[in-house]
């Protein structure tokens, strides 16, 4: 039998990432018109779904290395009817990523860092570059597909060389929102992101 009669050794399609992966990538929301100004969701970048979870709905784009230009596509939970689980995963995974983003360790607790993890609105994060740790997950018809439920900050060893800078400290004199101090960390690229994957991505079992 030859290769094009037995494709028992042929290759998985499966193309994902594998668990564990650290990868720098960019934030894009995709926006879902739904505002709560009494919670600070303003900007019309939250959605809410059919059974009134809310959440952010992002596609984050690994913008270098070997896996260059891929897609994970995850929701950042900002409200469950459920309880507060997934809220404060959501809230756990922005903290990390403004860490990141703006070089920031999790244990820094100064004024100055407690300033890097303030944001004047969900669009400080529509475009933050940050080193993502690569999980796999399940999709709502149970196939795996990659997320992203956690950030690397500079504490790690690996954190300079995935963001590809030494790691910066952040200033603290910008005040809540600093952009300034995030584009520096992490610089954004001058080309627009391709186009939204207009697929779903599947809701965790909490968001259903």
């Amino acid at each position: 039998m030859g290769s094009w009669n037995d494709f028992n050794d042929a290759q998985s399609n499966t193309n994902l990432i594998p668990k564990g992966t650290l990868a720098k990538v960019r934030l894009t929301i995709r926006p879902g018109g739904f505002d709560d100004a009494s919670q600070g969701w303003t900007g019309g970048y939250a959605t809410r779904g059919s059974t009134g979870a809310v959440y952010l709905n992002g596609e984050f784009t690994v913008t270098e290395g070997q896996y260059a230009r891929r897609k994970i596509f995850t929701l950042i939970g900002l409200y469950s009817p459920k309880g507060p689980d997934w809220a404060n995963m959501g809230r756990s995974l922005v903290r990390g990523m403004l860490n990141s983003a703006r070089g920031i360790s999790d244990k820094d607790m100064s004024p100055e860092a407690q300033a890097a993890r303030r944001i004047s609105g969900f669009a400080d994060l529509d475009g933050i570059e940050f080193v993502a740790r690569i999980d796999i997950g399940t999709d709502a018809s149970g196939d795996d597909k990659n997320e992203i439920r956690s950030a690397v900050t500079p504490d790690h060893r690996d954190y300079a060389q995935v963001m590809g800078t030494a790691p910066l400290q952040f200033s603290g004199n910008a005040g809540p929102g600093a952009t300034s101090q995030q584009n520096a960390a992490a610089p954004t690229s001058s080309s627009n992101p391709p186009a939204a994957n207009p697929g779903a991505p599947g809701r965790p079992s909490w968001a259903q």
